[in-house]
Order: structure tokens, then sequence, then C-alpha cells
């Protein structure tokens, strides 16, 4: 076999960089290995095994042009976009001055915005839905110029790729990218890279028929492509179709590329315990390094004596690299939350707070809490053309031409009505029914630029995100240390108080939310609060999870006149909806009338004045608000319609027991529902939830204390 038989396009000095790329890989991971046992980096998993189809595929793409969604085993690929063995092992030590993390994420996740490698993550399979969002953004910003123009390095022919192993494609979330990839024609490389275990599930277990490119060979409008990932030449040549394909507009691909794993699946795991010998005997000689020295041989490229000298290079760099890395000190404890939240937008600051002065249009005019949503996401979407929405029936039709004919839908209770008309299909647009979709491209189409204002139709069926929110929304900032982030706005309808919502339309649970780090989270009780907050909400640089309860979509006691294009109220900051001198009352969402209307008749009927605030934002929540109100009253009640025990009470009680204690006249008390889910019957539904005589019962047995 001579240098005829090389694949086109692929010279013999790119089968050397490449053959490289692979040393430098392998002795990356032999070297972590060794420090791991020296206890100078605390975390290793190898992507030995997994190097030729690497650098395969990155000899068809281009650093800082294409985009590139990383698993764990992706280091030979990140070598050859550009990333050197220092930056890999810095990472490994955990050094302050890691280019990619800074620390906070652990070793084998690489991060790079100039090669524009999004944060890689931990969890199997929420890299797809990135990905897609990634590739969808810039597809969307061809499709209209000014959202174009808010996105990162738009090119009509880049391509996003995506890797994952074989076990990763059991993920539902894998099917759902796949699923928006094909329908819309995306960009989107899946490479999965099949080394025949799941840790120690092998790939039959996993997989129908033990093939995903067999499983997936019947999707429509996807390129599914084979190869052998220990061989060079298959590798390079199935790369490049799929590259090419992608590259065309033709749709997503995927590359099922066979790999080895000749290391065990982490130093946490000893595949002796699962692989037989003869197994592992074939697997080495399967082993991609051997095999591409072995076809650079065959071929001519270069003689035993120039590789030897070449692996002797890489051998001594990755050394001095590693010499280097282990002095570069670890972060100082004192940063430890930084970038947790945006360094340079405060959407806690005075900035944000314009309440004290709306501009309100139509004057005197009343509008419901769905008018002032709807008016807030007109405004915003006029200002800012790299807003896009999209959810479960968010459009007013999906099928524009139908708008001549019918009034459109515009989500289940209205709050987008009218979005899709005034700002066209390619900004306003319906999602599959699948909320991780939903989540998992926001993130995506986020680190392309883009600022996705999403909505999850109903509270009690986010928890399919639930991976995407905690894990990836809420993280992005802080595990790539400040350089990529998800300034994402998920809005969802929450609560209960439906008469007949019953356990699936009447969900809380927002201490979920609140108990995760990097999380906005609100919950407005009146129409104009909503707007106000929505606009913060949209404008500030975080991720913030939006509250709409659906009892007050549509209340007449709580409706507001629309404060103009500028009202913002800064998260954190309470509001005192009535003043007293007896004893203070901390709430909010449905829960501030019925404190109210039992306020008002402890007041009439008992002599007892009540102080009301209205949390507004649940994190941050006001706490100088309340300790000033408590340092007055001397007692506290804290009522909130989720469940009592766990909820967000405990945490406000254990705050004002530890800082207020000294101002403390009696108990911190708490009003709340019944520990259990709300029951479709109303007669159920009223002894479960918080009613005005239960807000009363507490007021005025606190007052009594």
């Amino acid at each position: 076999m001579g240098l005829e038989n090389l694949p086109e396009g692929l010279r013999k000095e790119d089968l050397l960089r490449m053959y490289r790329t692979m040393v430098t890989a392998r002795r990356l991971d032999d070297r972590e290995i060794s420090l791991k046992r020296q206890n100078k980096i605390f975390f290793q998993i190898s992507g030995a095994g997994h190097e030729v189809i690497q650098v395969a595929m990155a000899a068809h793409l281009r650093p800082g042009y294409d985009w590139f969604y990383f698993y764990y085993r992706d280091r030979a690929f990140s070598l050859a976009l550009g990333m050197t063995p220092l930056d890999q092992l810095l990472q490994a030590v955990g050094a302050a001055d890691c280019p990619q993390t800074g620390g906070r994420q652990m070793p084998g996740h690489p991060t790079s915005v100039g090669l524009q490698i999004p944060s890689s993550s931990s969890p199997t399979g929420t890299q797809f839905l990135q990905a897609v969002g990634t590739a969808e953004a810039g597809h969307r910003g061809l499709l209209h110029t000014e959202l174009g123009e808010r996105v990162t390095n738009l090119q009509s022919d880049a391509v996003t790729v995506v890797c994952s192993g074989d076990g990763t494609t059991s993920q539902g979330e894998f099917w759902e990218a796949l699923n928006t990839a094909c329908t819309l024609k995306l960009p989107v490389i899946f490479m999965i890279e099949d080394n025949g275990y799941a840790i120690s599930v092998p790939v039959e277990v996993q997989t129908p028929g033990g093939s995903i490119s067999k499983v997936m060979s019947g999707m429509p409008d996807l390129l599914v492509r084979e190869c052998d990932g220990t061989d060079i030449l298959d590798s390079y040549q199935a790369a490049g179709e799929v590259a090419a394909h992608c590259k065309s507009g033709l749709g997503p691909a995927l590359l099922h590329a066979h790999t080895t794993r000749p290391y065990s699946h982490s130093m946490s795991d000893d595949e002796r315990m699962y692989r037989t010998q003869e197994e592992r005997e074939e697997q080495e000689r399967r082993d991609p390094l051997t095999r591409t020295r072995a076809t650079i041989l065959e071929l001519g490229v270069a003689s035993e004596e120039e590789l030897d000298r070449l692996e002797e290079e890489v051998v001594q760099e990755v050394a001095d690299a590693a010499d280097e890395a282990v002095e570069h000190p670890q972060p100082e404890p004192d940063t430890a939350l930084l970038h947790l939240y945006s360094e340079t937008v405060d959407p806690t600051g005075a900035g944000f707070d314009t309440e004290a002065a709306p501009s309100y249009q139509e004057e005197g005019k009343l509008l419901t809490m769905v008018d002032l949503l709807n008016a807030c996401l007109q405004d915003e979407m006029a200002r800012d053309p790299g807003i896009v929405v999209f959810g479960e029936d968010v459009a007013d039709a999906s099928r524009a031409e139908a708008l001549d004919e019918v009034s459109g839908k515009g989500g289940v209770f209205k709050v987008t009505h009218g979005l899709q008309r005034r700002f066209g299909g390619t900004r306003v647009f319906n999602s599959p029914l699948a909320e991780a979709n939903i989540v998992g491209r926001a993130i995506g189409m986020a680190a392309r630029g883009l600022k996705p204002v999403v909505e999850i139709q109903f509270f009690d069926y986010i928890w399919t995100a639930f991976m995407q929110l905690r894990d990836e929304l809420a993280m992005m900032r802080y595990r790539s240390n400040g350089t990529f982030s998800a300034p994402v706005v998920v809005r969802v309808t929450y609560g209960g108080y439906l008469k007949g919502g019953g356990p699936y339309h009447s969900q809380t649970g927002e201490t979920l939310f609140t108990h995760t780090p990097g999380l906005r989270v609100v919950l407005p009780s009146t129409a104009e609060d909503a707007n106000g907050l929505l606009r913060t909400a949209i404008r500030c640089e975080d991720p913030v999870i939006f509250l709409e309860h659906k009892h007050l979509y549509r209340q007449v006691y709580n409706k507001g006149k629309n404060p103009g294009p500028d009202f913002m109220i800064p998260f954190g900051k309470a509001k005192k909806t009535r003043e007293g001198s007896d004893l203070t009352l901390v709430t909010a969402g449905a829960l501030v009338k019925r404190s109210m209307d039992a306020a008002r008749l402890a007041s009439d009927n008992h002599g007892v004045e009540v102080e009301v605030i209205d949390l507004r934002t649940l994190s941050p929540f006001d706490m100088e608000t309340i300790a000033g109100s408590v340092r007055k009253t001397n007692k506290v009640l804290i009522v909130h319609e989720d469940s009592l025990s766990w909820g967000l009470g405990s945490e406000i009680a254990a705050r004002i027991a530890d800082e207020l204690f000294p101002w403390l006249d009696g108990p911190v008390r708490r009003v709340a529902s019944l520990d259990t889910w709300v029951a479709y019957a109303p007669q159920l539904e009223n002894a479960i939830l918080p009613q005005t005589a239960d807000v009363l019962t507490g007021i005025l047995d606190l007052a009594g204390y």
C-alpha cells in the first residue's frame, strides 16, 4: 500500500500531524493517571481508544468557525482544534488560571470561547439539545436579518458537532435532539464514539440490536454513516462525508464510529471485573495508536525511527507541561462565589429600579396580569431583536398560512398571543411537547448570543427539564469561570386555587429552584409587578425561573395599568402592601390577597394590626425589608402556598431566628399547605391549600402569644 491509497484531500503531513495529536492525547492520559496516584490531581477519565475518529473529524472542521459540544473522552479532538497539553493539565490540577474553568469543573471537560467549544458537562446526554440549539440559532439567524446580527459568528456553512459514547444514546434527550435537528434540517453532526460499553454495561444491553446506526437508519432527513473508529483512513473518509453533507445544508448526520476502550471507564472502575482476558486481548489488537502507526509505516509516510523520535518528543512535551501545571496554585477560597451570577449586570441594583416613575400608557385602563405580561413581551421583543420566544403552544399558529382564518393560540393562557403575528415565525415558534427540549435548545441558543424567553406550559411538567435546569442552565457561567453563560428566562405557570386543578395542575415546589445556586426565582402577585419583574428578567444576564400563578392571571383585584416600556422592579426588593404594628406577615403569590383579607379581618374584628410584605422574588429574597418590619412588630408569620415542611418558610424562619432573635417576642410561625398533593375534589383542595381563615387563625394565635 502506497500514498496513492490515501483518501482524497489527505496528505502525508496531515497524517503525521493527526498521529502526533493521538500520541499526545494518550500520553496525557498516562501522565494524569500517574498524577492522580500521586494525589496531585483529583479525578481522571481517559479518552484512550477514541483518538482516531476524533482527529479525523477535526481534520474536516474549523475551530472558531464551527461549533463543538464535547463529552469527557474528547481529549484528542480538543487538542486537534488547538488546545494545548498545558491547557488540559491546568484543568486537571484545578489551577486558578486554568483558561477553561478556573478550577471549577473536573478534568476531561474542555471549554474554549475562541475555539467555540461551549462548557462541557458531566451528565450524559445534556449536550445533545444544547448543540441543536446552537445550530438552530445560526439557522434562524440566516432567515432573519436582525436576529442574525445577534448570532455569534454567523456563517452559512458552519456546522455543530456533538459527541457522546454509545451508552448516552439511551438517554431520551438524544431522541429529542434528533427529533428537532431532523425536523428543522439543522447542520448537526451526531458523532457516536461506540467503544462497546457504558461503564460495565455492554452495548447489546443498552441498544436494540446493539447498533445505534441501525436503530436510526429510518430517521427522515438524517444521513447515517458507520465506520471503524480505530482505522484512520476509514474514519477520515466517513468524517469527510458527514461534514460535507452538513456544510451543504442537507440536514443533520449521525456518524457511528466503533472505537475501543483500552483503559477502564475511569480510575474508579476496573474492567477486569466484567471483561474477559480474551476480549481485552482483542481490544489491544485494535488499539488505534498501534493501527495508525502501522498504517503510516505501510504507506511509507515515515520510518520507524522518525515515529520513535516523534513519540519521544511528545513524551517530553507532556512531561514539561505536567511539571509546569503542578506549580500553578488553586483558586483562593474567597473566589468560591465568583461567577455564580453575572459580575457586570446586577438585577438587584438601582439600575433596574424604575418602579417609582412608571410611564403609564392608556391612562386609567386596568389590565390583567396576562395583558401586562404580554405587553412586556411585546415591548421587549421590539427593543431587542435577539429575543426568541418558544415553547408548547406559544405561537399563534405553526402553520402560518392559517393566520388569515384563525384568531391564533398564543399559549394556553394567551400570554404570548399576537407575538408571532407581529414578530414572525422565526422569532416566535412552537416546540415539541418535550420540556427538556425547550430548555436545552434555549441554553444552546444563549451560548450563541440570543436571548431565549421560553415557556413551560405547566409547572407540574417541568421535571423532565430539571437536569437541563439544574446541571446546565444554572451552572453554565460558574463551571466555565464566566466564559460562557445562559441568560435564559423560563416562564412557567404555577400553583393551585383552580377548583379542579388536581395534583397535576396545582403543583408548587419553588424551593427546588431557590435551592439551585445560579438561578433567580420570581413570583409576582400583581399585574404591574409581573410586567416590571419580567422586564428585569429579560434584561438581566442571569437565568431566571419566572413563576406565573395561574390563579392570578385574570383576577380583578390585582389588575394594573401598563407602566410603560422601561418599567423595572429589581430582584430582591419586597413590597410592603399593608402597614402594621403588631405582627409581620411575609408572603408571596396567591397568598398575598388571602393574607391581606385576613389582616383586614384581624384589624376590624380583633384590633390586631398586621404588616404584610409581598416578597415578589424568592431568590434573592429581601431580608432587609423583613428585618426592618420584624424589629418594629417583634412577631412574624410566614404564609406560603407550598407544603409546610421543607418549604420557603423554613429558610426565612431560620434566617429570622438567626439574625433577629433579640427582637422576637414570640415564635416564628408558618401557615402553608398540608404535606400532600392538591386533590381534585374542591372540598379537599380547600382543606389542603391555605385559606383566608387559616391565615387569620395564624395571625390571632401568634398575636395572643
